[in-house]
Formats: structure tokens, C-alpha cells, sequence
């Protein structure tokens, strides 16, 4: 375990004022970019911590502590199995193609098929699959919020009531990732590499946030706070407030891409695709300390933590497994 640096407090004061001038911005007025991909990863020259189970190319994962559920996307389904236990019992559920996201939502596992402009509900536990169409465009993302469901649909977010209606914000160019705060819904913008609070209730989105030149993936933590990785810089990036406000920026060398928040132990956890490692960043400070780094499979797009055990997934992108680590039984700390 070790620390990493943190940010001088003029720093903080540059990053905060340039964050209020960035949020006067449009959702629809940031800038295109190229959207940042995952580093390609080299061949790994250390074993993986911990246990490493065979698996498919994975495109994506999720857990779900109620029903002790992880759930695993490859190319034309999605794996269900115990989440004590992975590889064990699986199920797999057929798709119409490849997932981009998965999202827990109450007993549901919402799962987004871009190629099939498609939102697939699977119920949890049984794994009973439920396809609802026309949202407008290609689902790269979804999540619920009360009795709405939000979808990503890059150049518009897509908000369905409970009854069934629809109806779409424009204003967008890459939409890829919702996180819920509250009762409003904070937008990635890969294109634009922003984030936009959206009210679904009221259908209206808010200023766009400018963060970073590439950010890719996005979390919520208990705070209410929204962790961002910006891939091209390598950097971890906090935002909060209405309107958003760039809280703080923390260097993660090696290209983050995957991000998982345990909200237990208030750990990020990052996957470096340069690298072939996995970081544990304790965010609960004023600056992230790091806690943890393990050396993971080829090829670490994705991540998944359970909050109860703090087991952590990894998923390799080039058919190198599924890895399951035990931080404290790797370290010795637990």
C-alpha cells in the first residue's frame, strides 16, 4: 500500500475557478473531441492477484447485493452467477448484441445494446429477460431514477414514465454514461468529454462541465459527488454542486478506463489498460490516498465491486478471464 500526491492549494483554487467558468457552458456548446479509448495493453509480465476464471471477452459487469448477483456481458449474452461464488451455477441470458453497460436497477439488470437500439430488462434473480424498443436511438446506457428510467442515446437522453411515455433531450453529441444524484441524472459526454445534470422530472438539462480532454467513465459515491476518469490524461477527476463544479484532480498514469465505487470503504477502483493493474483509491478526503494496486488480467476495461465483502472483478476485454480478487486476504490487511 502506499500514498500518492496530492494537489498544492493553489492548485485547488486554480481548478475551482476554472471550473466556474466552464459551467456557464451549454450542454449542447462544448467542443467535439475524438472520444478516448482504452489503452491497448501489453503482454502482462506479472501473474494476476488473486483468482482468475475462464471467461469470454468481457464488455462489461455489475452487482447486485440484493439478490447476490454478478452479472457478466460478453459478446451475446450476459453470465449470471452467485456472487459468493462466480463461475459457479452461471445462466446465461441471450442478446440481440454486444452490451455496452450494465446498471442494477431495483430487481432488474438494465442492459444496453447499442447495436440493437434496444433497453433489455432482466430480472433478478431468475434472469428473465424483458426488451423494451424505440427509445429513439442506439442505448449506450441506463439507468432508473424513481419510477423513470434514463437512457443514453448519444445525441440525446432518452426519459421513460412510468406509463410508458417518452420523451428525449437533445443538446448532445456522445452520451455514453448516466449517474444518478439524488433525484437528477449526471450525463457523460464522451465527445465532448462533459458532464450536464439533468432533471428528469422537468425534462430539462442544466450547463455543461468541461473535465479533462478525454473522460470515458463515471461513478457516484456516497457524497453525492461524481468521480470521472479522464483516460487521455490520466487523471481522476471529482465533481459536485448544482451547477457542477470541478471539486479536485488526481494523476492516475497508466490510462484509467474501468471504475467501480465501493461505498463502503469509500474506495475507487480504477483499471490501468496500460498497465495491466487495478488501483484502490480511498476518496473520502480531501485528496484521494491510494490503498491498494494489483496486477490484473490483459486487458482490464472492466470493474465491479461488492460493497458487503469488498471482492473485486475484473474483466478482460481480450478473453484473458474474469479475475476475482480478495484485497484484504491479498494483502494480509484483513
Amino acid at each position: 500500500m502506499s500514498s500518492g500526491p496530492c494537489r498544492t492549494a493553489s492548485a485547488v483554487a486554480l481548478v475551482a475557478t476554472v471550473a466556474v467558468l466552464a459551467a456557464c457552458s451549454g450542454a449542447g456548446t462544448q467542443p467535439l473531441v475524438p472520444v478516448a479509448a482504452p489503452a491497448t495493453a501489453p503482454q502482462p509480465t506479472t501473474a494476476p492477484a488473486g483468482v482468475v476464471l475462464p471467461a469470454a471477452a468481457v464488455r462489461a459487469l455489475a452487482v447486485d447485493t440484493a439478490t447476490r448477483t454478478l452479472a457478466v456481458a460478453v459478446e451475446d449474452g450476459v453470465l449470471l452467477s452467485g456472487l459468493d461464488g462466480p463461475g459457479t451455477a452461471s445462466r446465461e441470458v441471450p442478446l440481440t448484441g454486444p452490451a455496452t453497460a450494465l446498471t442494477v436497477a431495483g430487481d432488474a439488470l438494465l442492459v444496453a445494446v447499442p447495436d440493437a437500439a434496444s433497453l433489455t430488462e432482466i430480472g433478478l434473480p431468475g434472469g428473465v429477460p424483458r426488451e423494451t424498443t424505440g427509445l429513439g436511438g442506439p442505448v449506450r446506457a441506463a439507468v432508473s431514477v424513481g419510477n423513470r428510467t434514463v437512457a443514453a442515446l448519444g445525441g440525446s437522453v432518452a426519459v421513460r414514465e412510468a406509463d410508458g411515455a417518452v420523451r428525449t433531450i437533445g443538446g448532445f453529441a456522445g452520451a455514453a454514461q448516466l449517474v444518478p444524484v439524488g433525484d437528477r441524472v449526471v450525463v457523460l459526454d464522451r465527445a465532448r468529454t462533459s458532464l450536464t445534470l439533468l432533471d428528469p422530472a422537468a425534462g430539462e438539462a442544466g450547463p455543461a462541465l468541461r473535465v479533462g480532454d478525454g473522460a470515458t467513465s463515471a461513478a457516484g459515491d456516497r457524497f453525492g459527488r461524481t468521480l470521472v476518469l479522464d483516460t487521455r490524461e490520466g487523471e481522476l477527476l471529482v465533481v459536485a454542486g448544482d451547477p457542477l463544479l470541478l471539486r479536485q484532480r488526481y494523476p492516475v498514469p497508466g490510462s484509467p478506463y474501468g471504475l467501480a465505487y465501493d461505498a463502503t470503504r469509500d474506495l475507487a477502483w480504477i483499471t490501468l489498460t496500460a498497465r495491466n493493474e487495478v488501483v484502490g483509491l480511498d476518496v473520502a478526503g480531501g485528496a484521494p490516498v491510494e490503498r491498494y494496486r494489483f496486477p490484473t488480467v490483459q486487458q482490464p476495461d472492466s470493474v465491479a465491486v461488492d460493497p458487503r465483502s469488498g471482492r473485486l472483478f475484473v474483466g478482460s476485454a481480450s478473453g484473458a478471464g474474469l479475475q476475482v480478487i480478495d484485497p484484504g486476504q491479498v494483502t494480509g490487511d484483513e
